[in-house]
């Protein structure tokens, strides 16, 4: 195995647990206080609430799958962008491949906390209409990272580009599922946003934000263009000579209204 223990603790969680639906796996690998924030909810502790939660969607998809598309560690941090994909139960057997960026914290043994987002909305669209999505190319070696040090420059520009409300109009990072041919604009103008998290590891950066704007559309509901909105966004940026030169976000557009 990977001489990194982090990645080694997040190998279990991706093999042994989520993808052969192992929940009982967690009482090795998680904290029993454990924590997950996703679309502005709590989901823990480990056994009253997140397990039973994740065993739901197990139920829905009992065959479901998880890819490693990219691994970032700091040695005390860590990032996960990932692919589930799997056959619904609960709309006859169609399929559906959507991806999530996780944001790990650990004790040194066991997972404590995690800020995570799943693209839920193109999930939601493909078992509508029975077009899965394609899977993008998994990490080569996701289980070989190495940890990094963390860069104070590299954070800063970071968290004054999120802050600006400006990171949809940067140039070489990607959106949800735009990748597979989908529209992935703007959705909100945005009017304040604050960093929940926000950590590196050498030349990428991995963040959680939560903006508060008025909806532009993008989410369906035309009727609610210039309501209030919330936006939860997680994204992967890698930086070069001082600036992001490509990256991946996932956002939370199920939940824009919720």
């Amino acid at each position: 195995m990977s001489g990194e223990p982090f990645v080694n603790l997040i190998r279990r969680y991706v093999l042994d647990y989520l993808a052969c639906g192992r929940t009982e796996v967690c009482d090795e690998i998680m904290d029993p206080e454990f924590l997950l924030y996703m679309g502005g909810h709590e989901l823990g502790p480990r056994d009253d609430v997140y397990v039973p939660a994740v065993a739901k969607q197990m139920a829905q998809f009992p065959g479901l799958c998880m890819t490693a598309n990219e691994v970032m560690c700091s040695g005390d941090r860590l990032a996960l962008r990932f692919t589930q994909h799997g056959a619904s139960l609960r709309h006859d057997g169609r399929q559906a491949a959507w991806s999530g960026i996780g944001l790990y914290f650990w004790n040194g043994t066991r997972l404590t906390a995690n800020w995570a987002l799943e693209d839920y909305y193109a999930r939601r669209r493909q078992l509508a209409d029975g077009v899965p999505n394609g899977l993008e190319p998994p990490a080569i070696a996701p289980w070989d990272e190495i940890a990094r040090p963390s860069n104070e420059e590299h954070e800063q520009v970071v968290a004054a580009l999120l802050e600006s409300g400006n990171l949809h109009g940067q140039p070489g990072v990607g959106f949800d599922d735009e990748w597979d041919g989908h529209a992935c604009g703007p959705m909100i103008e945005v009017a304040d946003t604050v960093v929940d998290d926000l950590f590196s590891a050498g030349d990428r950066v991995a963040f959680h934000m939560t903006q508060q704007g008025r909806y532009i559309g993008g989410a369906g509901k035309p009727e609610r263009v210039g309501d209030a909105a919330t936006l939860r966004s997680s994204g992967i940026l890698t930086m070069k000579s001082g600036q992001v030169v490509s990256g991946r976000v996932i956002r939370d557009r199920s939940g824009i209204f919720a």
